[in-house]
């Protein structure tokens, strides 16, 4: 009686996962209709911008002095979407540590990459080698734009911007 009742729920675990090889839906491709912006902000290897990186964000206006209320809803941002990925220092946790990021990397690139990982990762080669070394690609946090620039400013008070 247990040997039955262990292949039937095999057979059903083993059935339940389904064939994925017979489906003729993928779902690794965005189906929705290009935006306004994919059609004038072409994505391909040849015109990716390695400082700019993939998205809206053009211009970053930082200004010479840390925004402290910036900085601290930043902080508040990190500590509940980022933190269990990210070291404040230059230790890789699952993800690189963000010490220095805000001078390896310009503004613009940071903030399209907060709002923006996938596309990037896609096309950004030092994110492909980052990529081969954590494993693990970002996921979208679906933040604002205010929350990307509030987190920038973070990263900028760890970078020891005053």
């Amino acid at each position: 009686m247990y040997k039955l009742t262990f292949f039937v729920v095999a057979f059903v675990m083993l059935t339940s996962c389904g064939d994925k090889t017979k489906t003729n839906d993928d779902f690794s491709k965005d189906t929705a209709a290009p935006s306004e912006e994919s059609a004038t902000n072409p994505t391909d290897a040849v015109t990716y911008d390695p400082n700019r990186g993939i998205g809206k964000h053009t211009s970053v206006d930082l200004g010479d002095k840390l925004d402290v209320a910036m900085a601290a809803e930043g902080e508040k941002i990190q500590s509940v979407k980022c933190s269990s990925c990210h070291k404040l220092t230059d230790e890789k946790l699952v993800g690189p540590g963000w010490k220095g990021v805000t001078q390896r990397q310009k503004p613009e690139w940071i903030m399209n990459f907060i709002t923006n990982p996938d596309p990037m990762i896609d096309k950004d080669p030092k994110l492909q080698a980052q990529l081969e070394l954590c494993l693990v690609r970002m996921p979208n946090q679906a933040l604002t734009d205010v929350d990307a620039r509030n987190l920038l400013e973070y990263m900028r008070k760890n970078d020891g911007v005053k």
